[in-house]
């Protein structure tokens, strides 16, 4: 939920205005997908999911995990 909350703070921002908020590096690796980790920076349970701001990726991904037909 926290998550959703950044994303919807952060949507539509310019690159100078994620750079300057310390987003850069986050942007990078997922852009515009929620991706929850902790005030250290360590990833919650990475392991298991991913989520690379692309709604047909981060779908595929999801239906590959739960052991879907694709």
């Amino acid at each position: 939920m926290i998550a959703a909350i950044v994303r919807q703070l952060t949507k539509g921002l310019s690159a100078e205005e994620l750079e300057a908020a310390g987003f850069a590096p986050y942007y990078v690796d997922h852009t515009a997908g929620i991706w929850p980790q902790a005030a250290g920076g360590i990833p919650f349970n990475a392991c298991e999911f991913q989520s690379k701001g692309d709604a047909i990726t981060d779908l595929f991904e999801d239906m590959a995990a739960e052991g879907a037909i694709v």
